[in-house]
């Protein structure tokens, strides 16, 4: 008996040695599974890695726009609320310019007049200063981009066709921006 069992261990001792994975055929499977799971769950965390990456770059270049967009929305709304107050006093320098036109002609105290040019030149040099400017257009090209013609007049001179003989209220920039359109009279 001694010796049939000495046998059968050796046979099974040249079977493992025969085919040794057999006989760790349970280790083997069971790290290649961990080795699996570790590298997909390596992979998941790089694919939410980049995702969190451009979710952040997305995000910094959206702030980025809305600090831009609201920065140049701030400066349009003082232009504007200068625009609005501008504009309505355009109706006041007309009345000053014909006040110094009526000035001009009449025989009124001397002081007086000066001291009123002062108040009308100040009152110009600040708007001047926010931006406001006169544009000329008597005797220039008639610009529809500028002037709105008001009528048309016979002219004598042929060089004066198409030109702006007259300006009936003056046009004016602000900022190189148009405010108000000049309304003149064409000569044809």
């Amino acid at each position: 008996m001694s010796k049939n069992h000495s046998n059968d261990r050796s046979e099974e001792n040249e079977a493992e040695e025969l085919n040794p994975s057999q006989g760790n055929e349970g280790n083997s499977n069971s790290e290649e599974t961990t080795s699996n799971d570790n590298s997909s769950e390596l992979e998941n965390m790089k694919n939410t890695l980049e995702e969190q990456k451009d979710k952040y770059i997305r995000l910094f270049a959206e702030f980025d726009n809305y600090k831009r967009r609201t920065s140049k929305e701030m400066i349009e709304i003082r232009l504007t609320a200068a625009k609005d107050l501008i504009g309505s006093l355009l109706d006041v320098l007309d009345d000053m310019d014909r006040a110094e036109e009526q000035m001009s002609k009449s025989e009124s105290d001397p002081q007086l007049v000066e001291g009123t040019l002062l108040i009308f030149n100040k009152m110009r040099r600040i708007l001047e200063a926010k931006g406001l400017k006169a544009f000329e257009t008597l005797h220039t090209e008639f610009d529809v981009e500028k002037d709105e013609a008001i009528s048309e007049m016979p002219v004598e001179d042929k060089k004066l066709i198409g030109k702006v003989v007259a300006e009936v209220q003056k046009g004016y920039l602000l900022n190189d921006k148009l405010i108000r359109y000049a309304k003149v009279v064409v000569g044809k």
